[in-house]
This record gives structure tokens, sequence and C-alpha cells, in this order.
């Protein structure tokens, strides 16, 4: 029941339920771009429209839907808002399954955009809600696998469903089983989840804190130096991520083409499974430790993992062998699962109790403008400028080289942050620990 203080486990079990979720939405999101060969094959598509299905056509209508839809999840009932989101972007995904043409499966991605916008905004403002502040980046951390299990998932499915022959992978066949389990599982969140009590791990001597006006506390999310300068980070360090997913299969396909395609999925999900899970929860752990001594860690941490990651990008899509490529890609993926925990993290700190669910809304418009839309549309842009002088393979090195060059604004960003946080977190502290006279 909403108001009721939940149990540790309770709290527990409902952030493991809404890591699934996000899970299911990177699943959706990452098919695409697996897919992308045989989807390409099929219905004639350019590297430019692949991009934008990827990339552009998504992210538009995911970003902007997410604004009136945090204004609803601060206003009313996040589960019912996060179930039917899911129900939603999974009906649309099933629906994916038929499209004969570019405008069929691109008005689909429009319809997932659309569902998947509502996932993010209620599900960070409720774990904020059962969660304090000092627990937050680990919590948020947890909630932050389900990019990376999700990722894991859809090329293990995908790995399942398509076998290892390369000419007959039946890709319709993948979104109408996602869509329709993606579905069940929205009922299931209906059923199980409780609706928290709002800034319930603010609250002292179980007063409520202070509800300021919509305007005013978004006004003052604006002008938070470190929101920006996190959101920043975090947009230019997916450009290039996402970039690197959505053409990954793509490259490796050509860098092989007589490769054991079951074989080379297990091992791309696999690595994400373990790798990209590892650097996602040790990463958020670590920042919790030491931003203890030092609140700049939420700053100097995702720097220094994007300093690391930056050569080896680039050195994965210029190697010989699929072998090689996976051999790289471990270590690469480690490092970008750092930052997510502390990015998601601060949106939730330093955002007014009562506009959280618009704080990741904003945040995920600016992350995915920048990255889902721009990375992986201006990669295909790229490969295609590239490819009558290069050949196609040759032009997806070249294009992956030079969208890695996002990472120098994301490290920049990051360690602006270790210059403007103390002040803005400790400003945050004051302004959320205030309660109204009763």
């Amino acid at each position: 029941m909403a108001g009721q203080n939940p149990t540790k486990g309770y709290r527990t079990f409902v952030l493991l339920l809404l890591t699934l979720v996000y899970g299911f939405n990177f699943i959706d999101r990452q098919i695409v771009g697996i897919l992308a060969p045989f989807i390409q094959a099929d219905l004639g598509l350019t590297n430019t429209q692949l991009g934008l299905l990827i990339g552009l056509a998504f992210a538009a209508f995911y970003t902007i839907m997410g604004i009136p839809i945090a204004i609803i999840a601060d206003k009313y009932n996040r589960v019912n808002l996060l179930a039917i989101s899911l129900a939603v972007w999974s009906g649309f995904t099933a629906l994916t399954g038929f499209a004969q043409n570019f405008m069929h499966i691109a008005l689909a991605r429009v319809g997932v955009g659309i569902g998947e916008a509502g996932g993010s905004p209620p599900s960070h403002s409720m774990i904020s809600d059962f969660y304090p502040k000092e627990e937050r980046a680990g919590a948020l951390g947890v909630y932050s696998l389900g990019i990376p299990l999700g990722i894991m998932s859809a090329y293990l499915i995908t790995a399942w469903i398509v076998g290892a022959d390369p000419t007959d992978v039946n890709w319709r066949q993948v979104f109408i089983i996602l869509g329709v389990t993606g579905i069940a599982l929205a009922i299931l969140v209906r059923l199980i989840v409780r609706e928290p009590k709002r800034g319930a791990t603010e609250v002292t001597g179980g007063e409520e804190v202070e509800k300021i006006p919509f305007g005013q506390a978004l006004g003052t999310l604006l002008t938070i130096p470190s929101w920006w300068w996190m959101c920043f980070g975090i947009a230019f360090a997916s450009f290039a991520a996402y970039a690197f997913s959505g053409f990954q299969t793509k490259f490796l396909l050509q860098l092989e083409p007589g490769q054991n395609l079951q074989r080379t999925l297990l091992w791309i999900g696999l690595i994400n499974g373990v790798f990209y899970v590892a650097g996602t929860f040790f990463g958020a752990k670590l920042v919790d430790k030491m931003a203890k001594k030092n609140i700049r860690a939420y700053g100097f941490i995702p720097a220094l993992s994007i300093i690391l990651a930056l050569p080896l990008g680039i050195a994965s899509f210029w190697v010989d062998s699929v072998n090689m490529h996976l051999l790289i890609a471990a270590p690469f993926q480690i490092l970008i699962g750092v930052y997510l925990g502390p990015s998601f993290a601060i949106a939730q700190t330093l955002a007014p109790v009562h506009i959280r669910a618009m704080s990741t809304a904003l945040f995920f418009f600016i992350l995915n403008m920048i990255a889902l839309g721009g990375g992986p549309t201006m990669a295909g842009i790229l490969i295609d400028v590239f490819k009558d002088a290069h050949g196609s393979l040759d032009a997806t090195r070249i294009a992956m080289s030079i969208v890695c060059g996002a990472f120098v604004l994301a490290i920049i960003s990051y360690l602006m942050v270790c210059k403007t946080l103390p002040k803005d977190w400790d400003d945050a502290e004051a302004r959320n620990s205030q309660t109204a006279d009763t």
C-alpha cells in the first residue's frame, strides 16, 4: 500500500523487478542493432536508414514523450504508468515483426520509443523513494544492470532463435516473441509493485518534505551546474557506446563472413552479461564508497574509466579477427559500465524531491537525443560517406574511430563535475531536508 514503510526484502525485490523491466527496455532497443544485417537485406535498407531506425527514429519520440510522461509520474500513480508503458512498447515490438518496408518498421520503432519513454522516469523516482541518498548510487547501479543484462539477453535470445547459419535468420520471429513476453511482464508489475511514499527517504521525524511549486522546482533543477555536466558526461560517453553496439554485429559479419553466427552472438552476450555488468555494479559501489570521503568521486571515477575506454574502443574496430575484437571488447565493456550508476544517482539526488521523475525525463531527453539519436545515426551516415572510397569494412572502422571522439567530450564533462559537485551536493542536501511546519 502507498505510504507504508517497505521492508528491506520487499524494496530489494521491487528493485530487481524494476531492473528486469529496464532489461526488457534494452532488449527491445538492442535487438534492431543485432538483427540489423538481416533486416537491412530483407527490406533493402541503406546504412543511413539503418542508423535512423536504431537511433533517431526511436530516440526522438522516446525523449520528447518523456517530458509529459514525467509530469504524469510526478503527480499520479507511477506503478500504473510503468505497467501501461511496458505493455505499449512490447506491443509495438511485436508489430515490428510484421513490417514490410522502411516506413512500417520506422512507425513501429516510433511506437516502441513512445512506450519506453514511460519506463525510467517512474522507476528512478520510485527507487529514490525506497533508498536514501547514501545508498542511491548503488541502488541505481543495480537498476542500471538492466542495460547490460538486457543487451546480453538480446544476444542470447537471438542466438538461440537464429541458430548458426547466417543465411537463414527469421528476424520477425524474434520481435514477436519478445513483444508477447513483455506484455506478460507488464501484468506482473501491475499486480506486485506497490506505490511508495514520495520523498520517504528525505523526511525527518516523520514529517513531510515541503512541496514547492512545480515551476519553482524545475527552475531550481535547471540552474544546477553538476546536473548539466553529469548529463553531458553520460550523453557523450553513450554516443560512442550506442554506435558501437548498433553496428557491432554488421562489422563482425563483414570481418569474418564465414563465421559461426550463433557462437559470435553467444560470446557478445556473455561479454555484456559478465564484463558490462561487473563495470556497472562495481563502478557504482566504488563511487558510493569513495564519495563518503570525497564527493568528487562521482565525477573522477567516470572520467578515469572513459580515459581508459577511449583507445580500446577504437582498437576493437581495427583488428583482423572476431576473436581479437571480442578480447578487446571485454575490458571496454567493464569501463563503459562504470559511469551509469553515478550519473543516474546525481540526476536524482540533486533534483527537488517532487520532480524526480521530471529530472530523469530531462536527463534522458538530453542523453538520448545526443547519444541514442546521434551515435548510431552518425555512424550510419559516416559509413555511407566512406564506403565507396574505402569499402564497407574499412568505412565502418573509420566511422567508429570518428564516433569515439565523443569520449573526449565526456571526459571533460565529468572533470567539470569534480569542480562543481561539492557545492551543488550541499545545496541539494539542505533543500531536500527542509520540512513543512506541521
